[in-house]
């Protein structure tokens, strides 16, 4: 995996508001109101900022959380994960490992395949049904 370090211009110029909002500042969006929340077709999740891949279709499923939610990502190094101790608690912040979007947080509370649930703003996603690594 190649690692993408670009300056805030650089995704300022590429992404809506909202996405550099979510993504490089780390916000989230509102519950229940993402594109991808009840997406159920076959494919991958990618990285809205790189495209790389980070979530396999066969791997989400309903929390009820209000955000898509997957039980592991599509490869282990996929993900970074960071101590967040913002809001008053302590979560673990995952980010995309190649371009360090923010992605969301992952919690022990998944379902029993793996235990966790990667819980996942639907802006920080862009997803492909052929499987493939979406475009830059």
């Amino acid at each position: 995996m190649n690692k993408i370090d670009k300056p805030d211009e650089y995704w300022k110029e590429r992404l809506s508001d909202d996405a550099y909002r979510i993504c490089r500042e780390r916000h989230t969006e509102a519950p229940f109101s993402g594109k991808l929340l009840f997406n159920s077709e076959t494919g991958i999740y990618c990285c809205t900022c790189c495209g790389e891949p980070l979530f396999r279709s066969e791997n989400k499923f309903e929390s009820g959380c209000g955000w898509p939610s997957f039980d592991a990502p599509i490869k282990e190094n996929a993900i970074r994960y960071l101590e967040d101790k913002s809001c008053g608690m302590i979560r673990t912040e995952i980010r995309c490992n190649c371009c360090d979007s923010h992605l969301g947080h992952v919690f022990d509370d998944g379902p029993q395949t793996t235990g966790e649930r990667y819980c996942v703003n639907s802006v920080s996603l862009i997803f492909n049904k052929t499987g493939e690594k979406a475009p830059d």
